[in-house]
């Protein structure tokens, strides 16, 4: 049987059943295309189409991939094919990452969070503009952060819509990693922590705090694109509006941040525009201007091991490099960081890359691991019970070997199943490896969470039992290789550093 979900007087796309009980719809268009006068404007309605859609081919990402077009404003519905629109089934919303300057989670197949629901949950994702198409802004005539403003314009889209598919719009819960992570944490803080009733919990992995500057502290990036596009001396806008995609794509070069030396890893990004955004992370969630809801955080082990550049071999390359991403860095603060992270690697030197792992160290705690305990803190001591911690320490034979240990969002590969990722998962997580029970695992707390509100099974027994931050302050739960899982007590060498890292933040503009 073919089903229909008719979205809008005008609008109906069809949808896609599965041998496994699940219905598909890919490439739904949530917003207007954001091409000619809709590039750089925030996300406008889509126009009805009285045409029936088959919606069964995943659609376009933004420039810079494979299948890209700027006309990405589209998403994804998986759902149990025996739901109706009065099922009211839990919905869990992922946002992709890539460091707000590319979709680095693409078209994700739902197929496998469903099935370990029991089919009984609903999962949408989808693409939202990075880049200068989502972050350039002139401080005046560009609306800054359209990005987050498409991953709200697809959160209202599932309030509206999701029903149809079987879900219940006032049981949503987002969830995402890395950047995505890090969307997570801006729509909690959003307008000042304002509860739009998009969503009632959240469960991200490798939440991100990167250096966030204000709107108009980035219109160099917007001066630098005008010079590099020849629009100097033209209708700015319009003249960036008249650049073909390519054109944009090939002069929109990452910038140093002012005062550093070399580009960031990633520059395009939110900024502090007043509105989406009033105040930098660490001030917002410190100060408790945030919707309290029930909340899981967490980070690999060594979720810095694929940023730093393994070549680095001296403490001033370590202290150049992370500049260049915090650029209001003080050497007092170098100095401190550089006796908290001491380089057990030393001996080696002068070797190429003896001082990687120093640096991997402090930058996976620097701007992810840190991050999450601080805001899994934060939830608790302004009053919300559930508040969930992890470290996913599963070691898979291949990356450790490489020396990564157990890199940045690898867990995706295990919550979503390591065939429905297109990045692809350490051979490890599937049916025949490893750690694929460590897959079974994780892939239960989240659906239960995403059901209930709460990962644990109503009969786990204490050895599997995942307790609040209030429960246990500083505890978290630790997946290990093989499935197990235990609470572990946060060590006192990670609880200084990240309350140092803590201490500093607002000043990094973190």
């Amino acid at each position: 049987m073919v089903r229909h979900s008719k979205l809008d007087v005008n609008s109906q796309y069809i949808g896609r059943p599965l041998p496994i009980g699940v219905t598909q719809w890919l490439g739904i268009r949530y917003a207007a295309p954001p091409v000619g006068d809709l590039r750089f404007a925030p996300p406008q309605d889509p126009a009805n189409d009285p045409e029936p859609k088959q919606a069964n081919e995943v659609s376009n990402i933004e420039p810079g991939r494979a299948r890209t077009s700027e006309d990405c404003l589209f998403l994804d519905v998986y759902a149990p094919t025996w739901a109706t629109s009065e099922s009211k089934l839990p919905v869990f919303v992922f946002i992709q990452g890539g460091g707000f300057n590319g979709n680095t989670n693409p078209n994700l197949n739902g197929t496998g969070l469903i099935a370990a629901s029991n089919n009984s949950i609903v999962f949408v994702t989808f693409n939202y503009r990075v880049g200068p198409y989502g972050f350039l802004t002139d401080g005046r005539q560009i609306t800054a952060n359209n990005g987050l403003r498409d991953q709200r314009k697809a959160l209202h889209w599932v309030h509206i819509h999701i029903a149809k598919f079987g879900g219940d719009p006032a049981h949503v819960v987002i969830g995402g990693a890395s950047a995505g992570a890090a969307s997570v944490a801006l729509h909690l803080m959003a307008y000042g922590g304002r509860d739009d009733a998009l969503f009632n919990a959240a469960a991200a992995g490798s939440v991100s705090f990167g250096t966030m500057l204000t709107a108009r502290e980035s219109v160099y990036q917007y001066n630098n694109l005008l010079v590099r596009l020849d629009c100097v001396g033209h209708d700015p806008l319009a003249c960036l509006r008249s650049k073909s995609a390519s054109e944009l794509q090939k002069k929109s070069a990452k910038s140093p941040y002012p005062g550093a030396m070399h580009a960031p890893l990633f520059m395009w990004g939110p900024v502090i525009d007043g509105e989406i955004i009033t105040k930098l992370p660490y001030e917002a969630f410190r100060g408790g201007k945030f919707l309290k809801v029930p909340v899981i955080f967490g980070d690999d082990t060594n979720g810095g091991t694929v940023f730093a550049p393994d070549k680095t071999s001296t403490r001033s390359e370590s202290n150049r490099w992370l500049m260049d991403q915090f650029p209001h860095l003080t050497i007092n603060q170098l100095t401190r960081l550089s006796e908290l992270y001491p380089n057990s690697n030393q001996t080696m030197c002068p070797e190429k890359g003896c001082w990687w792992r120093q640096l991997s160290n402090i930058y996976g705690e620097m701007r992810y691991m840190c991050p999450g305990l601080f805001l899994n803190a934060a939830f608790a001591r302004h009053g919300v019970e559930a508040s969930y911690a992890y470290r996913w320490n599963v070691e898979d034979s291949e990356e450790m070997a490489a020396g990564l240990g157990v890199p940045h969002t690898v867990e995706v590969g295990a919550i979503f199943g390591p065939d429905n990722i297109q990045e692809m998962a350490p051979e490890s997580y599937h049916s025949n490896g490893t750690n694929a029970d460590a897959v079974q695992r994780i892939q239960g707390h989240w659906a239960r969470f995403i059901k209930t509100l709460n990962p644990n099974h109503p009969q786990s027994d204490i050895s599997t039992h995942w307790e609040t931050w209030g429960e246990r302050p500083w505890s978290r739960l630790l997946f290990d290789t093989g499935g197990a899982t235990r609470m572990e007590k946060i060590d006192s060498g990670l609880r200084e550093r990240c309350e140092y890292l803590a201490s500093i933040g607002i000043a990094l503009h973190q």
